[in-house]
């Protein structure tokens, strides 16, 4: 057989086992294996990003060359969830950043709010945190209807991240919540409504993404915690529209912030800044998803809701400089007793965009470590 030929069986094969154990790992129920092992999303940020962006200002590199310097980390950010034996990967959401490493927000809102007519334009600063009134966002402007017929680059993004990628992949997306929350509303003047157009565009996208073969998705929510309960439900609703007769397993990863500003700002990496001291956990279960990402001290609240959702205990905190050991993580997991193993995922608390990437990488190798020793 030609070498190229058994190189690609090869290749097959290692994908085939990877979907098996996935799926029907030992103790598995529903939609994932026990204890099964993935990421937020955002994975660590070479400082390298920021140089190139004002080597570009300065016309001594183009938009070309940031493309291709994206495209190399995002094969990077690959390898090293691989190395380390994750389980469901993604691309690290590297392309969708410039120079911004330290906040999670230009990937998670301004990727998304440019592609959509409604928002696009020039942008106006708006507070996100109650608890440092200095904290802005260049937040985008709703100036029209947003309608649901707008590629929002979903299966671009999986066929990229497929190419590389052994294993099973998943795709993340911030939802409606966050978008239109975040967002200076001159159109619909309901929040409410805005979310509800989005969840329509969403639907469409998560659609074509199910088409193109991509299995996993998941929705990032991390407000909930500064809304009353009309709008979580409302919030939850939209989510559901977003996710209807869509053929994927879906996750949902809700925390309470993840901003950061860098090191030098007051000396620690990544803040909570969305904490309000409640966290309405009953109306989050309602959301029709396989799989909720958590903080995971934040694992008690869904103790008499949770149903027959999956739980991933988000243990590996990218707001600690620390590389926890193995069994600090399965630690924080074991705390749980009442969650069944086969209901157990094991994540980081929030994406790992701001941490340096020989901790990122510890912080995954920790992770997998702790499979090893629950399972």
């Amino acid at each position: 057989m030609p070498l190229l030929a058994v190189a690609v069986m090869l290749f097959t094969l290692g994908r085939m086992a990877a979907r098996k154990a996935l799926w029907q790992g030992s103790g598995a129920v529903g939609s994932f294996a026990k204890y099964t092992t993935t990421v937020v999303g955002a994975y660590s940020v070479p400082r390298w990003y920021e140089a190139l962006e004002k080597l570009v200002e300065r016309d001594e590199l183009t938009l070309a060359d940031i493309t291709d310097a994206q495209h190399r980390a995002t094969q990077a950010a690959i390898l090293d969830q691989e190395t380390a034996g994750i389980d469901l990967i993604n691309g690290g959401e590297m392309h969708r950043r410039t120079n911004n490493r330290h906040a999670p927000a230009n990937a998670m809102l301004n990727f998304f709010w440019q592609k959509i007519p409604a928002f696009q334009g020039e942008t106006r600063d708006k507070p996100i945190t109650l608890e440092d009134p200095d904290i802005c966002h260049p937040a985008a402007v709703c100036r029209g209807p947003i309608t649901d017929d707008i590629d929002l680059g979903l299966v671009d993004e999986y066929h990229l991240v497929r190419r590389y990628a052994r294993g099973e992949v998943k795709i993340t997306m911030t939802g409606p919540h966050m978008l239109a929350k975040l967002a200076w509303d001159e159109n619909y003047g309901s929040i409410k409504e805005m979310m509800l157009d989005l969840a329509k565009l969403m639907n469409r996208n998560f659609r074509r993404l199910a088409d193109a073969g991509c299995r996993y998705l998941q929705i990032d929510e991390p407000l909930f915690c500064t809304a009353d309960d009309d709008e979580v439900e409302a919030a939850v609703n939209a989510i559901n529209l977003a996710i209807e007769d869509v053929d994927m397993q879906v996750l949902t990863h809700v925390c309470q912030g993840n901003y950061a500003v860098g090191v030098h700002y007051d000396g620690q990496l990544g803040h909570r800044y969305f904490a309000t001291g409640r966290y309405p956990a009953q109306l989050i279960s309602g959301i029709d998803c396989q799989a909720l990402l958590i903080e995971h001290d934040m694992t008690p609240h869904y103790r008499d809701c949770l149903g027959e959702q999956h739980l991933g205990v988000g243990a590996a905190d990218v707001q600690d400089l620390t590389v926890e050991t193995p069994e600090t993580i399965a630690e924080r997991i074991e705390a749980h007793s009442w969650l069944a193993p086969e209901q157990t995922m094991i994540t980081s608390s929030c994406g790992m965009n701001h941490l340096p990437r020989h901790i990122a990488f510890g912080k995954l190798n920790a992770m997998t470590a702790a499979k090893r020793i629950l399972s």
